[in-house]
C-alpha cells in the first residue's frame, strides 16, 4: 500500500507543478504587456516588455517572453518548461503558454 500512496502523493505534486506554472505564465504575461504599454514606443517598449515579464518568474522556471505592438495594441506571450517534481531541475518536454494584451497608453 506504501508504494501506491507515494505514487499518488508525487503524481499530487506533479500537477500543482503544472498549475502553478500555468499561473506564473499568465501572471507575467499580464505584467509584460503593461509595462509595454507604459514604456515609450519602438524597441524600448519591446525590451521593457520582456525585462517585465522575466522580472516575474522565479529562477527556477526557465521560459521566454515575446512581445509585440501593433494597432495600439501590446501582445506579450510567456513559454515556461513545467519543472519535474523539482523546481530548477529538468523539465518536460512541452511549454506552457500564457498570454496577455493591453491596450497602449496615449500621453498628451
Amino acid at each position: 500500500m506504501t508504494p501506491l500512496i507515494i505514487i499518488t502523493l508525487v503524481l499530487l505534486w506533479q500537477f500543482v507543478l503544472l498549475g502553478y506554472t500555468f499561473t506564473l505564465a499568465g501572471n507575467a504575461a499580464d505584467e509584460a504587456a503593461r509595462a509595454g504599454t507604459a514604456a515609450p514606443p519602438g524597441g524600448a517598449r519591446t525590451a521593457a516588455c520582456q525585462q517585465a515579464g522575466l522580472d516575474k518568474l522565479p529562477n527556477a522556471w526557465s521560459g521566454e517572453v515575446t512581445c509585440e505592438t501593433s494597432g495600439g495594441y501590446v501582445r506579450a506571450t510567456v513559454r515556461l518548461e513545467v519543472p519535474v517534481l523539482f523546481p530548477g531541475a529538468i523539465g518536460f518536454p512541452f511549454r506552457v503558454t500564457g498570454h496577455a494584451g493591453a491596450v497602449e497608453e496615449v500621453k498628451d
